[in-house]
């Protein structure tokens, strides 16, 4: 349960004021307040919101992907989100970020409406520089130079300065919407035209026949008749947003969704120096329009990383500012999720290495005798997805016995590891007498794990966590969501053994990958398990979070002219047919020229042929043929499926140039009896997995002997090839001494550095 909400910089809402607040005082914040409205109503006392529709009772979207969908939007823009921090001119830069995501979204036909501040600041420096303009010469001469500079402005009137200010405003969005073959209508209204009936049908009218004509109305308060506003302290700040902690404390937290319940257990700051009415206010109207079925999302429109794009990336449904919605999920936030997962984490990582193998030992069971349990949810998702899904991908998502089976074996095979993971000193170092280092191993953290269809992964990629002492979190594909659902339930059972139930955390909520890549606080590795695609849009996606993974996998098999002609079809079914859709499996094949019109080259087209496989032609194999397949449009291609290019190469240093070319540095192979040239080619070609006379399909964690993996990663750093338990580990430095200092090893200190390599003590692994 919340217990405060802040905004840096408001003061206590004024009760009273509510009807007219409500309109007027969210034109003076700094923050941009989206309304998305999906079954338009009329409204009676929000001016910018106010449609000419009789009214209809609808939902507000429960949820921000389907922000997606709305049909009519109304950006408010907050008075520091225009005006320039001297409060003397607008913010030209930011204003015309905000024009373009307007007419962005007005341009792929939905209904927009801008309501905004800025007449104010714009009127201000109009005045400001007619009253330094109208100074006599005689005066500013007598007055010094120096005397000049600090010479008084008379303090200026707000409702002067908005009618100095209006048309100038109007005149500069009518000339940036016109960049954009946009039409802008001004609609200027005061409080007092929202109790009055008959302005509010008029105004109705209005609003509906500019929205019909397909003009952007933009809706400003006529500050030049309004109240003063009381006056406030210079107030500093300019955090925005709902948070659970004051803006400027060190654990204060942007609240991602706010409910209507949480208002009655939440605190709120001061309002803003140029604001009206504070964040209490905003969120008091926010939860008036949720009322009335209208989504509100408020948002930060200063922050230079969000400001350029934070309307549209709003509708696109990306976790930006507070949402407010109707629909409390019943589990935690991802983010809560994501403490979880790093308390439980660290608390995984205090077991000793018998206690984590216990846990995964228990998995390895549950997985066999929960077995009927697993298929029955499994054969739920297969019913579901048939004709969705591919004939590969259904392949990927179905379980059986002999599969849990595998699991299990390989889940025992972790737990052995296991005993040797977290905590193995790898190097001690005497640096001094009485000062010895040790490096040991630790986890990284906390990993998300994304994966699609193949609910398999779960258990494996949980156990090597367990195993290596590490947070997770799990990002399953929905097509999977009941087989995900019993394997974690099933994995939380075997942590809960040992108190560690919170480690590994099922992502179930609607977040988008690119949300959860967005979590540099929480997740200290990404890694993506699917498609290419996939990998390369989480790759884009992650800010500031490594990613270890593939993007794609194009390996190639390179046939020798010295190959055995009984081994090469083999092989070449096995890499390509056993699996297609998998990453490890074949997608190139370099031929020798001298193999080609050969029997051995017949038998591997005939087998191509009968099963199935689609062949397309590389440049130099086409030129030899007469009627040649379809010659390739990129020999940088990962099929997934049973299609297979074919390429003549002249020798093995050839094949070698083009496996560095086009591959992907995942998994290449050589075929041949020639040992040398095996050599050769398993030590020039810079691949994570070279192979001699063997499938392509043999990289893989389990084939490996590191009992699973958590995919298979083309990088460098920190871990290359099928990634196991090793892959998950980082190091830390201890250090213990007694009383050292380094001053004692200056020069004309009393001690001396010996750098002494020390021997490694050796763990029972028993």
């Amino acid at each position: 349960m919340l217990s405060q909400v802040y905004r840096c910089g408001f003061q206590p809402f004024n009760q009273h004021l509510l009807p007219w607040v409500k309109c007027t005082t969210v034109f003076r914040s700094h923050c941009i307040q989206p309304s998305v409205i999906r079954h338009v109503r009329s409204w009676s006392n929000i001016p910018f919101i106010t449609v000419p529709l009789s009214r209809t009772h609808g939902k507000s979207f429960a949820h921000r992907s389907e922000l997606k969908h709305a049909k009519r939007i109304v950006v408010k823009l907050g008075s520091a989100v225009v005006t320039r921090g001297d409060e003397c001119g607008l913010a030209l830069g930011r204003l015309a970020s905000i024009v373009e995501q307007v007419s962005v979204l007005q341009n792929q036909g939905r209904e927009m409406m801008l309501v905004t501040s800025g007449a104010v600041a714009f009127g201000k420096q109009r005045l400001r520089h007619e009253i330094l303009l109208s100074q006599s010469v005689r005066q500013a001469l007598h007055s010094g130079q120096n005397q000049l500079k600090e010479m008084a402005i008379p303090v200026l009137e707000a409702r002067a300065c908005a009618a100095a200010g209006q048309s100038g405003l109007m005149a500069l969005y009518e000339a940036m919407f016109t960049q954009y073959s946009i039409c802008a209508a001004q609609i200027l209204v005061t409080n007092l035209d929202f109790h009055d009936e008959q302005k509010r049908r008029n105004l109705n009218g209005t609003l509906h026949e500019l929205l019909r004509m397909n003009i952007v109305p933009i809706v400003n308060t006529n500050d030049a008749v309004v109240p003063p506003a009381e006056p406030n302290s210079d107030l500093q700040g300019v955090n925005v947003g709902l948070f659970d902690s004051p803006p400027g404390s060190d654990d204060a937290k942007l609240i991602d969704i706010f409910y209507p319940g949480d208002q009655q257990s939440v605190t709120f700051g001061t309002k803003s120096r140029v604001g009206m009415g504070g964040m209490e206010a905003k969120v008091k109207a926010a939860l008036w329009a949720l009322q009335g079925g209208t989504s509100v999302v408020i948002a930060n429109g200063t922050h230079p990383k969000v400001s350029g794009h934070v309307i549209t990336d709003i509708v696109e449904g990306k976790k930006v500012g507070t949402f407010f919605s109707e629909v409390k999920p019943a589990g935690p936030t991802v983010e809560q999720q994501g403490e979880m997962a790093r308390s439980g984490g660290r608390m995984l990582a205090t077991l000793e290495p018998e206690q984590r193998a216990e846990i995964i030992h228990h998995l390895a069971d549950l997985l066999t005798d929960q077995r009927d349990e697993i298929l029955l949810a499994n054969k739920k998702d297969l019913e579901e997805a048939e004709g969705r899904l591919a004939a590969p991908l259904l392949k990927r998502l179905s379980l059986s016995t002999s599969k849990l089976n595998s699991l299990a074996i390989g889940l025992r095979q972790i737990a052995a590891s296991s005993q040797d993971s977290v905590g193995r000193v790898l190097r001690r170092t005497r640096i001094a007498k009485n000062l010895e280092l040790e490096q040991v191993t630790v986890p990284i953290g906390v990993l998300l794990v994304i994966f699609e269809s193949r609910p398999d992964c779960l258990p494996q990629v949980a156990a090597l966590a367990i195993a290596s002492g590490n947070g997770l979190l799990l990002k399953g594909g929905k097509e999977a969501a009941h087989s995900n659902r019993i394997l974690h339930l099933l994995t939380q059972e075997a942590l809960s053994i040992h108190g560690v139930k919170e480690a590994v955390q099922l992502v179930n909520t609607r977040e988008e990958v690119e949300d959860l890549c967005r979590l540099d606080k929480m997740i200290d590795l990404i890694i993506p398990r699917g498609s290419s695609q996939l990998v390369r849009d989480i790759q884009k996606a992650a800010k500031g979070i490594p990613v270890m993974g593939h993007s794609e996998g194009i390996c190639h098999m390179y046939v020798d002219s010295e190959a055995s002609v009984d081994k090469v079809t083999r092989l070449v079914r096995d890499s390509k047919c056993e699996y297609p859709a998998a990453c490890n499996a074949l997608e190139t094949l370099l031929i020798h020229r001298d193999l080609l019109r050969t029997p051995l080259f017949d038998q591997i087209i005939d087998m191509l042929r009968v099963e199935q496989v689609k062949i397309h032609a590389g440049p130099k194999f086409a030129s030899y043929l007469t009627f040649s397949p379809s010659e390739v449009k990129s020999l940088r291609t990962e099929y997934g499926d049973l299609e297979l290019c074919i390429e003549v190469v002249d020798n093995v240093q050839d094949a070698i140039d083009h496996i560095h070319k086009y591959g992907s540095s995942h998994t290449d192979v050589i075929v041949t009896e020639d040992e040398n040239t095996a050599e050769f080619f398993l030590q020039h070609v810079d691949s994570a997995c070279v192979f001699w006379n063997a499938s392509t399909r043999f990289s893989d964690g389990y084939r490996f002997g590191l009992g699973a993996e958590v995919g298979i990663s083309t990088s460098r750093i920190h871990a290359r090839g099928p990634v196991g338990l090793e892959g998950l580990l980082t190091t830390k430095w201890l250090l213990r001494g007694k009383d050292h200092v380094v001053s004692d090893f200056s020069e004309h200190g009393s001690l001396k550095y010996l750098h002494e390599n020390l021997p490694i003590p050796q763990r029972n692994t028993n």
